[in-house]
This record gives C-alpha cells, structure tokens and sequence, in this order.
C-alpha cells in the first residue's frame, strides 16, 4: 500500500510467495484498497523457493522485498544482478555471510545506478530528524551515552492458525518463522531490537561500535531457539556506550523510545522528540506516516535519476545487531572484527521442500562458543 501510494504513475504488476494462500490473500486486500493501481494477472502469481526470481525477470522496475529475512541476501542478490530497484525489509542478513552478501550487493547497485532503501523506517520520521539537527548544532552537548528500548508485547506467533497434519516442519517453520533463529536471526534482540540499532548508529553518525557485551534468555517456551529478551552494552572507541533494552513479553511496561544523553542535556526520541537542559525543545512540526516516506522518496530518487543507496549503512547496522546477539547468547565480549568474520551461517544456500534445517539448540550463555 505505501508503495503504490509512494508516486503517482506505479502499479503492482507481479507478486511472488512461497505459499498461494498467503499470495491470494494478499492480492485480494490490495484489490480491495486500490484496485486501479493493481494489474497482477494469473500468470503473473508465481508461487514456490523459485517465485522471488520469477517475479524478479517480470518486466518490473522496483522490487519489494519482504520475506521472512533469512532470504533477504539471496533475493537482494538476485535484483540487484537484474538491474532492479529494490525496498528492502529491516532484516538484511541474518548471520555475517549474509551481511558480506549485502555488501557486494550494494556495491553493484552504486555501479548500475540502483536504489536499495531499507525499511529502516525511524530515518524518514521528520521529528526524529528535527532532533538529529538539533543535537547536530549542540543542543544536548556532546554525546556521551545512548539508551535506546524496544519493551513490546509479546511476538511468539507469526502464523495465528493451527499447524495441520501435513504440514512439514520445514513449511511449519517458515509459516510461523518469528521463534526460528535461521529465519529471523532473533526476533527480540535483533528484528525488534535492529531499528533501536539503527537509531543508535544514526545519533552517532554512522560510527560502529568495537565491542558487545549482552546478557538475554528466553522466559516464555516457544517451538524455536531465539530468545524474548535482553540487553546489550555496545562499545565505541571514543569511550561512548550505546545500551539496547529488548523484550517481547505480554503483561508488561512497553517502551519504544531513545535517551541521547549529551553533556549539556538529554533529547528522547520518540513520536514527538523532547529536548531537556540548557535548551529546551519539543517537536511541533508536521507529521506524516514514516512507512509512507520512505516509499516517496524511494520513487522521487529514482526519477530523479540519483537513486537512494541504504545497502552499505544497513549492511553495518545489521552486523551490530548480530554481534549483540552473538554476545547475549555466547557470553562473551564480541568484538566487530569477530562479528564480522564470523564463520556461521544459518541459512542453506539453496532451498526446495526436501532440505532438512538442522535446529541449534537453544543458546545457553556460557556453553554456546562463538563461530
């Protein structure tokens, strides 16, 4: 929807997805909405491990990427070799193979002249970019710290029907793919936790943190192997510390926000920003839906002939992600050149219904080594 809101001569022209029920119920509610700017024949509903790469070699400008993000670096791939524009999921990789993808990936965007721009949605928010500029000209003083919470309610269900007979556990996993570490990483400290990341790195200029140190579990059973809480303690070489709350549990105090804290004072970044010290500040401007922006100046980019490239920004964002979860589930202070090295990988490289997804247990701090 907010893409075919996001320019006004764009339609949807093809749609792909594992499972048809998910495709036609899809369809049916955009033809609902917006049937003028749906044009998606039956041949052109493609369906199966293959239907990325279908929709991919249609006659299509701009892809939108928003599979369950253990596909991510490989669809991202496929696009950007075709010569695509691509929206992409908050998710980029999940492990650090997958981040060194996406860095590749971006590269050959910037050589075709192709956008990628990243549902990292908190960066197209005017109030939090009215903060950036005030902290920019000295409001809050320098930083010395950031604390940034993601307390939700809880996220154990991605599918809300009940599991059949014949489904297989590999269609179960990818139906209900929240509490499955191979296909959303982890949910609390990295899918929830990635956009308060992402925040942090934008308050600190896009400088990555040289460590992790994180604590986290798992409170509630689920069918998975992730985690629904902890916290993160990030490093910077400048002795600043960046600190991430993460829980995803129902029944308790929820928090979406970020405290700068500056030597001169201290900027929450919420939905509408407050500045408290020597200035004082809160943000009255004028609102619009983030989900929206992005998707405009997606499609304004592109006929402007400079396409918005995220993919090298996002890449490293999702990489201090995966190394606060790579220190809550080992234990052990990860630095950005181990993450970054990292070895793991969760994903197999090629998929069809007879692939077998060996489950790693559940991480224990302390036990889990760190690959």
């Amino acid at each position: 929807m907010n893409a075919l809101t996001g320019d006004s001569n764009v339609e949807l022209s093809a749609m792909g997805d594992l499972f048809e029920d998910n495709l036609a119920s899809s369809l049916d509610l955009l033809k609902t909405k917006m049937p003028e700017k749906v044009n998606v024949p039956p041949k052109r509903r493609l369906v199966g491990f293959d239907a990325y790469q279908q929709v991919i070699d249609s006659d299509v400008d701009v892809v939108l990427l928003t599979t369950p993000p253990g596909f991510r670096p490989q669809h991202l791939k496929a696009a950007i070799e075709d010569g695509k524009h691509a929206f992409v999921g908050i998710t980029t990789a999940i492990d650090a193979p997958g981040v060194h993808s996406v860095l590749t990936s971006s590269k050959l965007a910037d050589q075709k002249g192709l956008a990628i721009v990243s549902r990292f949605c908190w960066r197209c928010h005017y109030g939090a970019r009215a903060a950036l500029e005030k902290i920019r000209n000295g409001a809050i003083g320098e930083i010395r710290a950031i604390y940034a919470t993601y307390y939700t309610s809880g996220l154990r269900h991605k599918y809300h029907s009940e599991r059949t007979p014949q489904m297989t556990d590999l269609e179960w996993q990818i139906r209900d793919w929240y509490s499955y570490l191979w296909l959303s990483d982890d949910l609390t400290l990295v899918l929830a936790g990635r956009h308060s990341v992402d925040k942090m790195s934008w308050w600190l200029d896009d400088e990555m943190p040289t460590a992790a140190v994180a604590v986290g579990g798992r409170v509630f059973p689920a069918d998975g192997n992730t985690y629904d809480n902890g916290f993160v303690v990030y490093e910077y070489a400048n002795g600043i510390r960046g600190f991430l709350g993460c829980r995803t549990h129902d029944g308790c105090y929820t928090s979406n926000l970020d405290y700068i804290i500056g030597t001169k004072g201290t900027c929450a970044v919420g939905h509408n920003p407050v500045i408290d010290g020597e200035v004082r500040w809160r943000y009255k401007g004028f609102q619009k839906s983030k989900h929206q922006i992005e998707h405009d100046e997606l499609f304004a980019s592109i006929r402007a002939g400079k396409p918005i490239n995220d993919g090298t920004r996002m890449a490293h964002t999702n990489l201090m992600a995966i190394m606060g979860r790579m220190a809550a589930y080992t234990g052990k202070k990860v630095t950005w050149k181990e993450a970054f090295h990292s070895q793991q990988r969760l994903v197999p490289e090629k998929m069809d219904w007879n692939t077998k997804v060996e489950q790693l247990p559940l991480a224990m701090s302390g036990l889990t080594t760190l690959t």
